[in-house]
């Protein structure tokens, strides 16, 4: 070890984290109700967006898969996101950090070595399995922009209220999640290298290249603070609507 600095509270940080997250995230997913807000209010928790199966109700906006029964709505569409971030390339390197401590920190022993270089004898990297599984990053990408797309439509029905048009407290955290959801997808590698990462000459793709560089490379800067900025938005959004579904709360008016 090289660093005698206070190193381990950013992977300590990260593990409570993300640990706390796994813990609500799954009491959550089983929870199986109190997820959809249908009066006066329009709110359905973003765990459960798409609502598919036959115990949605009026939260089931995009159909239903028939025959599932009563299995809680959240436990059928939540492998998508989950993959998209467990294969993100920055929640890869937090948890391989936290988690594994492989490295733990820049200029600290990796926790499976054994020389005193610091290095593990033998690292086959992400070529692997499972680790090779890492590569279907790309792919899920593609399911996140899907849900990124559905979660925007749940903002746009947070904004329906009897008679018309409204906007409650709601709203406004709908919103907020939205627009992170967004911003941590389109600034994630695999957006980039689709948008340019491929073109041989920036010149004769002026388009690709100017949102490469004036649009997704700068979000990519902010990477991790959305990361963490998103997770923790979806899940103050779902305890937001389940507070409000169970009468904890009252959820204010602005128009």
């Amino acid at each position: 070890m090289l660093r005698n600095d206070r190193w381990w509270l950013q992977p300590l940080a990260t593990v409570l984290g993300l640990l706390a997250f796994v813990a609500y995230g799954t009491w959550t997913a089983f929870r199986g109700n109190h997820y959809f807000v249908g009066y006066p209010r329009d709110y359905l928790s973003p765990f459960y967006s798409p609502c598919l199966v036959n115990s949605c109700g009026k939260a089931a906006d995009f159909g239903h898969l028939g025959g599932i029964g009563t299995v809680s709505p959240a436990l059928v569409i939540l492998i998508f996101p989950m993959g998209f971030r467990l294969t993100c390339y920055y929640y890869r390197k937090a948890y391989y950090r936290s988690f594994w401590a492989s490295p733990p920190a820049c200029a600290v022993a990796d926790a499976g070595s054994t020389s005193p270089s610091g290095l593990r004898s033998h690292y086959s990297g992400e070529t692997r399995f499972p680790l090779v599984l890492q590569n279907a990053h790309r792919y899920f990408w593609y399911f996140a922009v899907l849900f990124a797309c559905i979660l925007t439509w749940d903002a746009v029905e947070a904004f329906r209220f009897p008679g018309g048009i409204g906007m409650g407290l709601g709203t406004l955290f709908f919103v907020i999640n939205a627009a992170l959801i967004w911003i941590y997808t389109l600034g994630c590698h695999a957006c980039r290298h689709i948008c340019g990462g491929s073109a041989k000459r920036f010149s004769r793709s002026r388009v690709r290249y100017r949102f490469w560089r004036d649009v997704f490379t700068p979000l990519n800067h902010h990477h991790q603070l959305f990361a963490w900025m998103s997770l923790i938005f979806i899940a103050w959004t779902d305890l937001y609507v389940y507070l409000v579904s169970t009468g904890a709360v009252h959820d204010p008016r602005f128009f």
